[in-house]
């Protein structure tokens, strides 16, 4: 979780023009009363020149390496191709509840098949145990 860029509380919420996380509507206001920008996308590092380590690592963890190969794929591609499928993850991605959310989407077809999609790349195939 990330504080608040005004008061240092923790965040639940995210600038949608700067990603600056913000705590409250006062906060919002304060933010929004000053012009912000988009980042520039070719300042922001990549995962892997950041050397990020997870902070509460589990078993069903994703390597960095994996994750990266996201970008790769073309079936992750054709998905994002979908306004559906990105309009979800937008509200998924700025929801204080994206658990609840995500149960609610995964009974759409169209997002099911982003999911199988990523998770064909990043989930290792299981051996048939006979």
């Amino acid at each position: 979780m990330y504080n608040c860029v005004l008061c240092n509380e923790p965040s639940k919420y995210k600038c949608p023009v700067c990603r600056k996380p913000y705590c409250s509507v006062a906060c919002c206001k304060l933010h929004r009363a000053n012009p912000c920008t988009a980042p520039d996308v070719s300042t922001i590092e990549s995962p892997k020149k950041q050397n990020i380590d997870y902070e509460f690592p589990t078993e069903d963890t994703v390597p960095i390496e994996k994750l990266e190969l996201l970008s790769k794929s073309v079936d992750v591609k054709k998905c994002l191709e979908n306004p559906h499928v990105r309009d979800i993850l937008k509200e998924l991605d700025k929801s204080a509840y994206p658990d609840d959310l995500m149960q609610e989407y995964m009974l759409e077809p169209i997002f099911t098949e982003f999911v199988d999609a990523c998770l064909s790349v990043v989930q290792p195939p299981e051996n048939d145990k006979q």
